[in-house]
Parts: C-alpha cells; structure tokens; sequence
C-alpha cells in the first residue's frame, strides 16, 4: 500500500476538513469537474493533497479554511439526524437555515431523541467530541415506565453487559419515582448505539422520552425546540484540537 505523506489526505477529506462540503457531497462536486487543484481540473476524489498547501478551487472560488463554526440546535422529536431522508421524512436541516446546510452533526441523536445537537464545520472539533478516548459528558433527562430503584441507578453506573456490549452510565441519579413512572438524569462517557434505552431496559425500565441537556461544555439552556444558536468555539476545547 502506498504510504501517504505526513499532512496529505484525499481531496474529498481536504474538502471536508476545510469545510467547504461533506465527503458525499465533495466527492459529487470533484466528479462533476467543479473542482480544480492547482489550476487543473481533478476529477479523483482520492487524489492526495495537502489540504494546508494546495491550491484548491471548488465552484472557481479558492478553498480555504474559515473560521470554526458551533451551532447549538434543540433537536425536537420526530425528525432525523441526516440530510435528506429517501422516506420523506423531517430532517435537523428542516429546521435550520440555509447557511448552516452545509454544517455536520457532531455525533447524532436518533428520531425519537429530542435536546441538544452540536453542528460544526470542523471535522477536528467533532473528531474530538466523539472520540471515547476523550471522555466526553453527554448528559441527559430521561423518563421511563414504572418506578427505578437506587438498585437499578447502581447497576447502570457499575456497569451491564447487553448484547455482547460493555454498557456504563458515568453518573445516575432519580429526579422523579413513582409506581407509574420515574425521571432520571444520566450522564454518558460514550456515544453507543442506543445506549440509554438499551441501559434502561436491561433494569427493567422503558425510556418513553429522552432529551440531551449538555454535551461537554455547552447546555442547551433556554433554546426551544427547533431554535439554534450560533455560539464561539470554547478556547480550551480549541486548544486541545489544534493539530489533530
């Protein structure tokens, strides 16, 4: 295999990187010949190139790094985190305007999750909000069905394994029991798949709404569902992503 050279990556993921377009949507606009590197047309969405170095021009307009952007989105109920469902169906980008189109989740929230997604335009900034090496807090308020015990809320933060995966709630408390339902706070270390209902389920307990309030060092705070804010990028999250 051909070893690439310290710096270089295809050109999609310069593209993506410099947050001019997500990978899918770079590969078509290289395949369409709307892009040029160095003056010439490139149509090998896996050309390699510097994406610090290299003069890329995508539409006639060069590529160049901008400044990061943050978007705090209270995601509501019902709608996916993608950008076009073939079903039809509502999408976060439904809710936000054009100029934020060209943004990437950071991590995702599934259809029936509602609360706090992060959008960006630096793939150095999701790469490290999502790595698990990172350890970073995603807390959230969660209702189930029937009451929780202090001994479900010590066998989620000990640790279950359910499917074959190790599944661990960093921190857990009850806000609300009653024989009906309950209402927890939990806060997560790691993004897998379904992991709080998957948690709740293996205590005997039916996650019946699930809401994100933070993520890191940003809350969701006031925001409605289905309003944003564009925020500045935290210096201490910018700093620790510097040369990633």
């Amino acid at each position: 295999m051909k070893k690439v050279k310290k710096g270089r990556v295809t050109l999609i993921r310069a593209l993506s990187k410099l947050g001019i377009a997500s990978r899918v949507e770079a590969e078509a606009l290289v395949l369409s010949g709307q892009v040029k590197v160095h003056g010439t047309i490139e149509k090998n969405p896996n050309r390699s190139v510097n994406p610090d170095s290299a003069h890329i021009e995508v539409l006639g307009k060069k590529a160049k790094k901008g400044e990061t952007i943050v978007v705090l989105f209270h995601k509501p109920n019902s709608c996916l985190t993608t950008k076009r469902d073939p079903e039809g169906r509502k999408t976060i980008y439904d809710f936000l305007p054009k100029e934020f189109h060209s943004l990437h989740p950071v991590g995702r929230l599934d259809m029936h999750t509602t609360g706090l997604l992060l959008l960006t335009n630096d793939t150095r900034f999701s790469s490290y909000m999502t790595d698990p090496v990172n350890e970073i807090p995603r807390t959230y308020v969660v209702t189930v069905r029937g009451e929780v015990l202090d001994e479900g809320i010590k066998k989620m933060t000990a640790g279950l394994r359910v499917d074959g995966d190790e599944l661990r709630a960093k921190d857990a408390k009850i806000l609300k029991a009653s024989g009906k339902e309950s209402r927890l706070e939990i806060t997560l270390l790691e993004g897998k798949n379904r992991e709080i209902r998957r948690l709740c389920l293996a205590i005997g307990n039916e996650v019946i709404a699930l809401k994100r309030i933070s993520f890191g060092e940003y809350d969701l705070g006031a925001l409605k569902a289905g309003e944003y804010n564009e925020v500045h990028l935290k210096n201490n999250v910018a700093d620790r992503t510097q040369g990633g």
